[in-house]
């Protein structure tokens, strides 16, 4: 069964967007997942298919009605996917949440638009609340097109080279590594003599170091975990002391 992404959204035609190109559209194609969209005004109160109303206590902006987008999660089919929604309040978004949503049958975004959604049916539908970093988007649809993205990379046959996801950043708990490629020589800089020696331990080393240094000095709360976490090996630390 390919795993099955719907977006609950006011903007249908932002669909697929980065979503239909390169390896994900080719997974699509081939059946690894499958895409869908519900348009929320179609469940709108009244002539003009009203979605919100001004924030109950007063304040700027609106809110998506309670009854709205109740009507439009329950006109979707029984499923057990997580039903998501793409909020700055949330969980933050990991590669681990990713991995954990890439082993399921699939997910459903809730997009919000406005000051957000009625925290009513935040509750009685039991929505996951996840945040994409400590900033404000438009709408939800480019965060949930975020972490769909990075949720379906990690769906076997849809990467090119499987081995490539698990050696990227945040995989091991560290940032990745450096990379190199031709020419040997650019710009008055060479290629690191190590990545040339045919050495594939030395180049392993290597690598690790390069993703420790970076870690340590560009995510200092990612080393903090990595030192104290299950990862830790004294091979691989630096300075016991720092």
């Amino acid at each position: 069964m390919s795993f099955s992404a719907t977006f609950i959204t006011l903007f249908p035609e932002a669909f697929p967007g980065p979503l239909g190109v390169s390896i994900l559209d080719r997974a699509r194609r081939n059946c690894l997942w499958t895409l869908s969209t519900v348009q929320l005004r179609d469940f709108g109160i009244g002539k003009h298919r009203q979605v919100d109303e001004t924030p109950a206590g007063g304040g700027a902006g609106l809110v998506i009605r309670p009854d709205v987008a109740a009507a439009a999660i329950d006109s979707l089919p029984p499923n057990d996917a997580p039903l998501i929604y793409p909020s700055p309040r949330g969980i933050p978004f990991s590669q681990a949440l990713a991995k954990e949503w890439a082993g399921g049958p699939g997910l459903t975004f809730f997009c919000g638009r406005f000051e957000g959604l009625d925290q009513r049916v935040i509750e009685k539908r039991n929505m996951l609340e996840v945040s994409l970093g400590d900033f404000v988007l438009a709408g939800g649809e480019v965060a949930a097109m975020a972490m769909l993205e990075a949720t379906l990379r990690l769906i076997p046959g849809v990467a090119g080279n499987q081995a490539s996801v698990e050696e990227e950043s945040f995989s091991s708990g560290l940032l990745e590594y450096p990379h190199f490629t031709l020419p040997r020589s650019w710009e008055d800089e060479g290629t690191p003599d190590v990545l040339l020696s045919g050495n594939h331990k030395a180049v392993e080393e290597w690598r690790n170091q390069q993703s420790q240094a970076l870690t340590k000095t560009r995510r200092p709360d990612l080393w903090a975990a990595f030192r104290n976490g299950p990862n830790l090996r004294a091979s691989e630390t630096d300075d016991e002391h720092d």
